[in-house]
């Protein structure tokens, strides 16, 4: 298996720097064992206007039969003589990609203990594996990898030049042409070859969910192809892949950049009151849950899908709030969040009153249970409608708070956003967008199962006509009622997806 990195010189950094990024010395010829055979690194060329660093997998059949225990593709065991002549060790797979990330581990980190500062520093790249099995021909391999950027060539290999009739094979010559990190290119490497290969070398464990989501991190959330993307890396195992995409739907609420939605409760805030300069709905929304949570005498917080923060940052301004768990899915996200919180300059008491927690909300979590009020602040319509039975029992019938709000967007209003195209919704990742009377219809159904009342609240200019730009519901427990309602536990999800309005799937 054969694959090589160009890179060119840039202002302020010759092409030489990528020894640096790779950790590998341009100098040098290095080999490296892997459990399947021998790789080797070395440059062809390395001057200050181009650097090609190669990587060459000699693949050992024979320990490849070994350590696979005779597994072929999706762990079917192969017949005694495919064990042996197949093309494992001439194209690019899964054991490439193996090999990507034990060779170039730091550079796959996004490590440069050298020179740190060129890890986040773009930089034009050329990408070229010769031999590529592509299930799905050039044209899945455009789809997968335009989407990020490159500039895509993948000319397919032809069976035999001597005979053009046989046709082509299903394998293609790729090159890849991009400015972009080095980190961000190998991670999208170490995952699309054997997404293009449709095949994994090794069982797959649930722990390459974990793999996945790390490797995705960044650009998996957003891409066009992300449910084929999950499936094949996760050799089509369907309970690995419902959690990959379970989790994925998080990340893409927690990185959802606030400022365009900000910028269109302005615009709106503007058009309703233009004499004065309009509150954002966003700041509108934190003093609703705020007054909400005070009223109920709530002094221990989870902040659910807390994103990058800004709650939590409010929460911790309240001396009689004593403690904060803003939990989330994104690590990036929580990164920020901590950034924003000054986590790392808190006094041992100020941080002893706040925690943020990695987790997804489709899943019960132990952590949570026992607090006085959980906030899901715009957080369910990013959820797809048959996932949102999971995150009701995981809140409401596990953790089960005192108190649960939830704010969502008013669909009808939209019609008063100009810059909003009809029929659009306000953000792209939303799956969903409700009307007043479909948010309470779920919210009483909700509340019925579990035990709790429900009241609501509008939040913004509440128009005569198509209500406030944001719906509260306050859910507080009923007295004497400590326990999941009938049908409310593990097996819930089946029973209270059809109590989903179901005019919101068209949304």
């Amino acid at each position: 298996m054969f694959l090589t990195i160009s890179t060119f010189g840039i202002p302020g950094s010759p092409a030489t720097d990528l020894g640096f990024l790779l950790h590998k010395h341009p100098d040098r010829a290095q080999r490296f064992s892997t459990s399947h055979g021998t790789a080797h690194v070395l440059y062809p060329e390395a001057d200050e206007r181009r650097c090609t660093a190669a990587l060459l997998l000699e693949v050992d059949p024979v320990a490849l039969v070994r350590r696979g225990r005779g597994k072929g593709r999706g762990g079917a065991p192969d017949s005694a003589l495919a064990q042996y002549v197949n093309d494992r060790p001439y194209a690019a797979s899964s054991l490439l990609a193996v090999a990507i990330g034990s060779v170039f581990s730091s550079a796959v980190k996004g490590q440069c203990a050298a020179r740190p500062e060129l890890v986040e520093r773009p930089r034009p790249l050329r990408v070229e594996v010769p031999a590529l099995p592509a299930r799905g021909g050039p044209e899945l391999v455009e789809r997968l990898f335009a989407p990020l950027g490159w500039k895509v060539s993948a000319r397919p290999v032809v069976l035999d030049e001597r005979f053009p009739e046989w046709g082509e094979s299903r394998y293609v010559a790729l090159t890849l042409e991009g400015e972009l990190r080095l980190v961000e290119a190998l991670r999208q490497l170490y995952v699309l070859l054997p997404v293009l290969d449709d095949a994994k070398h090794y069982w797959v464990a649930p722990d390459e969910v974990d793999k996945l989501l790390r490797h995705g991190e960044g650009w998996l959330e957003g891409h066009p192809e992300q449910q084929l993307i999950t499936s094949r890396y996760l050799a089509r195992r369907r309970s690995l892949t419902r959690d990959a995409l379970d989790r994925l739907a998080l990340a893409r609420l927690a990185e959802a950049d606030d400022t365009d939605a900000d910028e269109l409760d302005n615009a709106v805030d503007e058009a309703v009151d233009t004499e004065e300069r309009p509150v954002p709905l966003a700041v509108r929304r934190r003093e609703a849950i705020l007054g909400a949570l005070r009223a109920a005498g709530a002094v221990r917080v989870l902040d659910l899908g807390c994103g990058q923060g800004q709650l939590v940052a409010e929460l911790l301004k309240d001396p009689a709030v004593t403690e904060v768990v803003g939990v989330d899915v994104s690590m990036r996200a929580l990164k920020v969040a901590a950034r924003r919180l000054r986590m790392d300059r808190m006094t041992e008491r100020q941080a002893a009153r706040v925690k943020l927690v990695q987790g997804s909300l489709a899943y019960t979590d132990r952590r949570l249970a026992g607090y006085d009020a959980a906030v899901l602040s715009e957080v369910i319509e990013h959820v797809d409608l048959p996932r949102l039975p999971a995150l009701e029992h995981a809140v409401f019938g596990a953790a089960r708070p005192g108190t649960v709000i939830v704010t969502t967007p008013n669909v009808e209003y939209n019609v008063r956003w100009e810059s909003l195209p009809a029929g659009h919704v306000r953000h792209g990742d939303h799956r969903f967008e409700w009307t007043r009377e479909e948010f309470r219809t779920w919210a009483r159904a909700v509340a019925e199962r579990h035990g709790y009342a429900v009241e609501f609240s509008p939040v913004g200019p509440d128009d005569p006509e198509v209500g406030p730009p944001t719906q509260m519901a306050v859910f507080g427990k009923r007295a004497g009622d400590t326990g999941n309602r009938a049908g409310s536990g593990s097996n819930s999800n089946s029973k209270s997806t059809d109590t989903i309005p179901k005019e919101a799937s068209a949304a």
